[in-house]
């Protein structure tokens, strides 16, 4: 039986394989070189996982808070670089998804 390890790193270099990586990889560099467009993005990013950890966690959502993201969404969103940017990064957390559930699915947890 092989290396659970191996295997895991070999998945990995084979998710690096698919068109959603590359894709996801390639307009990532070309927002890194845009300072302005990386810093609205981390904001917007680091401020929707604020609102989503509250969420999980049951507590009452920050109203001024929630305000912000709605509003960094419409102007990402508005964004192409932006909007391509969060659509590849949509398609390559669904492939990691369903990944994770086939594992889960598979060791019962």
């Amino acid at each position: 039986m092989q290396n659970v390890y191996d295997l895991a790193h070999e998945l990995a270099r084979s998710l690096k394989e698919t068109d959603q990586f590359k894709d996801y990889a390639s307009l990532k560099k070309k927002m890194d070189q845009e300072p302005q467009l990386k810093s609205m993005m981390d904001d917007f990013q680091a401020k929707s996982m604020t609102l989503q950890a509250q969420m999980m966690t049951g507590q009452e959502q920050d109203a001024e808070l929630l305000a912000q993201v709605q509003s960094l969404y419409g102007i990402v969103m508005s964004d192409p670089a932006a909007s391509a940017f969060m659509q590849a990064q949509l398609a390559l957390s669904q492939i990691v998804s369903d990944i994770y559930q086939i594992i889960g699915e598979a060791v019962n947890v």
